[in-house]
C-alpha cells in the first residue's frame, strides 16, 4: 500500500492513541512499565510474548485488563490454563456431533482460539503433544485445519504464561517462537505499602464496575501500525547501509556487538529467525514510542532474548551494563 499525507496523519493518530493507552495503564500498574512496553510492541509486531513469573504477579491481570482498555469483545479475546490433561477441543472447539453423524469431522470454534484476535494461554508449557503442534501452526502461520483444510485465523497476538522454563527438548520449537520472554517479578518488598493500596484500589473499582483504564485506543490501532511498519518503516530501514542498519552507526554497533556476545560467550542461542524477529521489535517500539529513532531503550528488547530461565536472568545483568557504558 502506498501512503499519502491523510494516511500517514492516520497512521500517527494511531500511534498517539497506543502512546495514550500505555501511559493509562502504566498509571494504573505498579512497577510493570517495562513489561507494558513490550506488550504494546508485541501487539504492534504481532508477535507472541511470554511471561515468566510466580503465581500472584499479575500476569494474567496484564492481559486482561490491556484487553478490556481496548474495548474488545468476549469473543475476540480467549483465555485458558493448560495442564497436562488439557484436550485440543478445550483449546479449538469441541467436535461438532451433528457433523460427524453426515461423516464430517469439523470442530465448533466460536468462542475458543480459531476466532481470537487476542489470546492468553497460562501454563503454556504443560500442553501435550497434540495441542503443541495446534498451537504452532498457529503462531507460525496464523492457521488451523478442518478437515485437512487450512482455516485462516485472525490472531494478532498471543500471550502466553508460565511459572518456568523447561529444558525438554520437546518444547524447544514452541520457546523460539516466543521472543520475548519477560519475568514477572514481585513487588512486595520494594513497594509494600503501596502495593497493598493499588490492590485494594482495582479490587473496589472492579465491584463498582469501574474501568478506568479504558481507552480511545483500539485493536485496530494495532494492526494499522503493524501494517504500516510491515509494508513501509521495515523495507526502507534495511536499504540503508550496513553501519547505519538501525538509523545510528553507533546503536548499530552495539546492537550486533551485544548479539555477538550473546551467542559467543553468554551461550544464548541466537537463530536466525530470532534475529530477524529482534531487529523487528526493536524497529517497531522505535517506531511508536519514537517516531522510528532507535536509541539504547530500543536495544533493551535484547535482554528478554533468552531460550530458559537462566538466560533470562543473565543476559539482562549483562545488556544493562552494557547499555549503561554506551557513548
Amino acid at each position: 500500500m502506498n501512503y499519502d499525507e491523510q494516511n500517514i496523519d492516520v497512521i500517527n493518530a494511531a500511534r498517539a492513541r497506543i502512546c495514550d493507552y500505555y501511559t493509562r495503564l502504566n498509571d494504573f500498574f505498579l512497577k510493570r512499565s517495562e513489561l507494558l512496553r513490550l506488550m504494546m510492541v508485541a501487539v504492534a509486531a504481532q508477535e507472541p510474548m511470554l511471561f515468566i513469573g510466580r503465581p500472584g504477579t499479575a500476569k494474567s491481570l496484564l492481559v486482561s485488563v490491556f484487553c478490556q482498555g481496548l474495548g474488545m469483545k468476549q469473543d475476540e479475546y480467549f483465555e485458558y490454563m493448560l495442564t497436562k490433561f488439557t484436550e485440543p477441543s478445550e483449546i479449538m472447539g469441541p467436535v461438532d456431533i451433528a457433523e460427524l453423524k453426515s461423516g464430517r469431522y469439523l470442530r465448533k470454534v466460536a468462542g475458543h482460539l480459531p476466532t481470537a484476535q487476542i489470546a492468553f494461554l497460562d501454563e503454556i508449557f504443560k500442553a501435550n503433544s497434540a495441542i503443541l503442534n495446534v498451537l504452532l501452526t498457529v503462531i507460525n502461520e496464523r492457521k488451523y485445519y478442518q478437515e485437512g483444510k487450512p482455516m485462516s485465523v485472525p490472531l494478532v497476538c498471543m500471550f502466553a504464561a508460565s511459572n518456568e522454563i523447561p529444558d525438554f527438548g520437546e518444547f524447544d520449537a514452541l520457546k523460539d517462537r516466543f521472543i520475548i520472554k519477560a519475568e514477572t517479578q514481585p513487588v512486595r518488598d520494594t513497594c509494600f505499602h503501596e502495593l497493598i493500596r493499588t490492590g485494594i484500589s482495582f479490587e473496589s473499582r472492579t465491584h463498582n464496575r469501574e474501568k478506568p483504564w479504558k481507552s480511545d485506543c483500539t485493536l485496530q490501532d494495532f494492526v494499522l501500525v503493524h501494517d504500516y511498519i510491515v509494508s513501509t518503516v521495515l523495507p526502507s530501514a534495511v536499504e540503508r547501509d550496513d553501519r547505519v542498519l538501525l538509523g545510528d552507526e553507533r546503536i548499530t554497533t552495539a546492537f550486533k556487538a551485544i548479539i555477538s556476545v550473546l551467542a559467543d560467550e553468554l551461550k544464548v542461542e541466537i537463530t536466525d529467525r530470532k534475529l530477524i524477529k529482534l531487529y523487528k521489535l526493536i524497529m517497531t517500539q522505535a517506531f511508536i514510542f519514537n517516531g522510528g529513532n532507535v536509541t539504547r531503550e530500543e536495544l533493551k528488547i535484547l535482554c528478554y532474548c533468552g531460550n530458559n530461565f537462566s538466560d533470562v536472568r543473565k543476559i539482562k545483568d549483562y545488556i544493562e551494563e552494557r547499555l549503561a557504558n554506551l557513548d
